[in-house]
């Protein structure tokens, strides 16, 4: 079997580049080796998806290159998808931060990219091993049902979160054959880990939630940090993820919306306990624990200068050294992946090998949460689908 473009992986990096060739009048077929289409967009914003966000540039997105995203996002901008969007007539919404979800399932969002593929001619087929691949004139994909040509490869498998939905390193081990070097991976947006002393000191505090400000790698998210049984997670401490490296410490703000030290100044007379003043600003269960560790708990007129100080500092500067994170599995996206020196902003093609191209989270290119990388998936996507 023939084709002028072959693309592996029928995510939203993948549909969205056969869509684009498709147009163009070129035949394309996309391989998957999963059951299903768009399993990942299936799961984005909790089955809602959370499909671009109004304020993308590049400043969300981490790399060894933070200028590669630019040209694609500025070619296919949130506009774009919206567009699209819209001439399937599904509903959405603007949620905080530029946040846009659909008004109902993902699954309309899957279904919209199946009948822009269908439009285009693309052809799918799903269930299909790749067995190994070669390059002569062109490309040769030899796989459980047969041998397919190409003119042009376009990768678009995805990284390694979510192994339950059959990520692995496919896409990885095709660049590394045809010599591109690889950014080591590691898990982003990925819940952090406590230390076995701290798991003993705070794993009681499971399913508490606040208000917190994260500083890490030089960055600091301000939004809901959540204690699990593990260790810590929640929107800040995701993104904070994507920048913390094993053996640093993180910064807590537990307190974002006061001053503790005037806080403590206006009570200095009083009686109310510590626990109690802090119970006001903090959940009760979480004050009453970080008083047994870090200040018993007594009247506030009971305290001298230096214990009030010293704990102000403290409930703004709360220093958290996690052991590790929890890994893939729960981890939303890779971080790493093909070196962007390796390829094309313009075409997303491979400098050293003429009609194979890398689009997606397969990339070194990260976004920050909140439709970021689903919008990294449309915009590289469509940039390949103009040239491949």
């Amino acid at each position: 079997m023939k084709s002028d473009v072959l693309i592996i992986g029928a995510g939203a990096a993948g549909m969205m580049c056969a869509i684009e060739s498709g147009k163009r009048g070129r035949s394309v077929i996309i391989l998957d080796h999963a059951s299903k289409i768009g399993q990942k967009i299936l799961v984005s914003g909790g089955g809602r998806c959370n499909f671009t966000n109004l304020n993308i540039q590049a400043e969300n997105y981490i790399s060894a290159n933070p200028h590669f995203c630019k040209s694609a996002l500025a070619r296919f901008t949130p506009q774009d998808f919206i567009a699209l969007v819209k001439k399937h007539r599904i509903s959405y919404q603007e949620k905080e931060n530029g946040c846009i979800f659909c008004n109902g399932s993902a699954w309309q969002i899957v279904d919209m990219l199946i009948d822009e593929c269908n439009s285009a001619g693309v052809k799918m087929r799903l269930n299909c091993k790749i067995e190994g691949i070669t390059k002569k004139n062109r490309f040769i994909v030899r796989t459980d049902s047969g041998v397919i040509e190409s003119e042009s490869l376009v990768v678009a498998t995805g990284g390694l979160s979510y192994p339950n939905l059959g990520a692995t390193t496919f896409g990885h081990r095709i660049a590394a054959q045809f010599g591109l070097r690889i950014v080591p991976p590691k898990p982003a947006l990925v819940p952090l880990t406590f230390s076995r002393s701290d798991r003993e000191k705070f794993g009681e505090l499971s399913g508490i939630s606040l208000e917190a400000v994260i500083k890490c790698g030089g960055h600091e998210f301000r939004g809901e940090m959540l204690f699990t049984h593990k260790g810590l997670s929640g929107p800040a401490i995701l993104q904070a993820s994507s920048y913390w490296e094993h053996g640093e410490e993180i910064l807590v703000n537990l307190l974002p919306r006061n001053d503790a030290r005037s806080m403590f100044l206006s009570n200095r007379q009083s009686r109310i306990e510590m626990k109690n003043l802090l119970s006001r600003y903090l959940p009760k269960r979480f004050a009453h624990k970080w008083c047994e560790f870090y200040l018993p708990s007594k009247p506030l007129c009971q305290y001298n200068d230096k214990e009030l100080l010293d704990a102000s500092r403290l409930l703004h500067e709360w220093i958290i050294k996690p052991a590790g994170t929890e890994g893939y599995r729960t981890a939303e996206v890779t971080a790493g992946g093909v070196d962007t020196d390796e390829l094309s902003s313009k075409t997303m093609e491979a400098k050293k090998v003429t009609g194979l191209y890398f689009i997606g989270e397969v990339i070194d290119v990260t976004g920050h949460l909140g439709g970021y990388n689903l919008h990294w998936a449309w915009a590289s996507g469509w940039t390949a689908g103009q040239y491949a």
